[in-house]
């Protein structure tokens, strides 16, 4: 039972297939909690709750949000692990709203709207189908952006203005712009190509401009074909000048009364005299400048090719899916999809080294029904026990992985090799006594 002035409710993990119709009565209600249910609607009564800033949705059988949760003043919602195929257009709306996750759905786009979120710092779509980023997204003030395991092929130009972007992560997505070597170096080289993309760009509008305006400058300075001809607008086809032919044309301005023109054909001097106060450029250029290939940004990074980078990382996912199969095989459990948050508590890794040799960690801290989640102090002690274990059973330093690749889910390579060379040390030792 629950007070109509209450301001906080959980009800995860209950199996529920609908949301209470009693709960659109707590009009006080601040914080409400329905992670891990079998819900697949949310009624419109909802948009009750005029004081809702928090609602947690993950875990359940959603194939849509309705557009009155867009009525809310919600500052966080999280709708992960559904089976949502996109957002509503209303969701613009949510003017407060700081942080978004959908993540591991079935999303195909992001409605433009999204980029109306105007508080919006954190945002979420990992493991969706996105195959297009929207250009609106430019328009929030994201610190951490999420767009990893989707679709996606390019990251637009236009993204380098997300100025307080912190975090971005884009891992398994088939990237083609920017290319992987750039992508695998982080955000700051990534910003750097597409700030160069926009030059090259606007580099490329300038020549082109350049090319079709009128060149009746060229009549000023030659007023007839007969004076010191350069091959530049000769009917003889055997002076004109073609595209592979080099012209060092200055530029002729009021303050040399007599500029010297020298060409690839005529190596004399030429006298002429500026007869304007304008500085005029001098000749025209040749078309190869106007057909010269962009520069390569591959040659960035010339020791690292595409094909290494994609050798490395397919090399890493092997280990990572060792790793899986060496804990699942000794301890008798199946890990969830996301291994390293599975492993960050440290719990994981001390019952694998006790299995191996039992009573190596005397004592492991693990998470209860009233404190589902460890403190980092606790994660810590774990995971440091367990390095430690490892050490007495003979496992070499250089093969050691540090604590914060245990505990920030990041270095599970690290890890892989960690418990591959404790199993082959065991193995070695039950080998000598059997």
């Amino acid at each position: 039972m629950f007070s109509l002035n209450a301001v906080i409710i959980y009800l995860s993990k209950n199996r529920l297939t609908e949301v209470p119709t009693e709960l659109c009565h707590f009009v006080s209600l601040e914080t409400l909690n329905l992670y891990h249910n079998c819900i697949k609607v949310i009624p419109d009564a909802i948009v009750n709750l005029q004081m809702l800033t928090y609602l947690n949705l993950s875990r359940n059988q959603l194939s849509s949000l309705p557009a009155c949760l867009c009525g809310l003043p919600l500052k966080v919602l999280i709708a992960s692990n559904n089976k949502l195929g996109s957002l509503p257009e209303e969701i613009g709306q949510l003017k407060q709203l700081m942080e978004l996750d959908v993540s591991c759905n079935e999303i195909t786009a992001l409605p433009q709207q999204i980029g109306q979120l105007k508080s919006l710092k954190e945002l979420n779509v990992r493991r969706n189908y996105l195959e297009v980023l929207p250009q609106e997204l430019v328009q929030l003030p994201l610190v951490k952006f999420d767009f990893s395991c989707n679709k996606v092929l390019v990251i637009p130009i236009c993204f380098r203005k997300m100025v307080q972007l912190q975090v971005l992560l884009l891992e398994n997505n088939p990237l083609q712009s920017p290319p992987a070597q750039i992508c695998t170096k982080g955000k700051v080289h990534i910003f750097k190509y597409l700030t160069v993309q926009a030059c090259q760009i606007k580099t490329a509008d300038s020549l082109y401009l350049n090319a079709i305006e009128p060149q009746h400058f060229i009549d000023d300075i030659y007023p007839s074909k007969k004076d010191s001809d350069s091959g530049v607008g000769s009917d003889n086809g055997d002076k004109r000048l073609s595209a592979t032919e080099v012209s060092y044309l200055p530029f002729v301005s009021n303050s040399s009364p007599n500029t010297h023109i020298l060409t690839s054909k005529d190596k004399s001097p030429t006298s002429l005299s500026p007869t304007t106060n304008a500085t005029i450029p001098f000749g025209l250029k040749p078309r190869s400048v106007f057909l010269r290939p962009q520069r390569n940004l591959e040659s960035i990074d010339p020791q690292f090719t595409i094909r290494r980078k994609m050798e490395q990382m397919r090399e890493e996912r092997e280990l990572v899916e060792q790793l899986r199969e060496n804990i699942e095989t000794r301890l008798k459990i199946c890990l969830p999809e996301d291994l390293g948050s599975a492993l960050m508590d440290g719990v994981v890794l001390c019952h694998l080294v006790n299995h191996v040799r039992p009573r190596s960690v005397g004592s492991i801290h693990v998470p209860s029904p009233a404190v589902p989640k460890l403190s980092m102090a606790k994660c810590r002690r774990n995971v440091e026990n367990f390095l430690d274990a490892c050490r007495k059973l003979g496992i070499p330093e250089e093969k050691l992985c540090l604590p914060h690749h245990i505990l920030e889910e990041k270095g599970l390579v690290k890890v892989s090799i960690t418990v591959q060379a404790l199993l082959d040390v065991t193995t070695v030792k039950q080998a000598l006594f059997t």
